[in-house]
């Protein structure tokens, strides 16, 4: 498994104060996705120009976790699943979120802490 990217996800019920008070630290919106997952939510990248890179996403609780994108989805959560971590407890947990243009799976490790690990699909 390789890791392509890793980063903080912002999780929030209301994103734009959060957006804006990036936007504020010198970051730009590089890409927005709506309509993700059944709670059609929708997720913003942001980047500044030190290429330090922050997602931003709506939610029915605000909570921070860790963006882990990787080569192979199937391989990483097994990785993790064998080092104890778990896949989050909510509607359709055990299903990999696929958003299209990404499959996702959010995994909490034994001490509790996110990680939302994905995978990009090629075109």
């Amino acid at each position: 498994m390789k890791i392509t990217s890793f980063n903080p996800l912002i999780v929030a019920k209301d994103t734009e104060p959060v957006i804006k008070l990036f936007e504020e630290l010198g970051f730009e919106k590089r890409h927005e996705k709506q309509g993700i997952s059944i709670n059609n939510v929708t997720d913003v990248r942001m980047r500044d120009a030190n290429g330090f890179h922050v997602d931003i996403t709506e939610g029915t609780e605000a909570y921070t976790m860790i963006r882990i994108n990787v080569d192979n989805l199937e391989e990483a959560v097994e990785f993790l699943e064998a080092r104890g971590f778990h896949k989050a407890r909510h509607a359709a947990a055990h299903d990999t979120i696929d958003t299209g243009s990404s499959k996702i799976n959010i995994m909490v490790s034994p001490s509790g802490y996110i990680l939302s690990v994905s995978q990009h699909i090629a075109d």
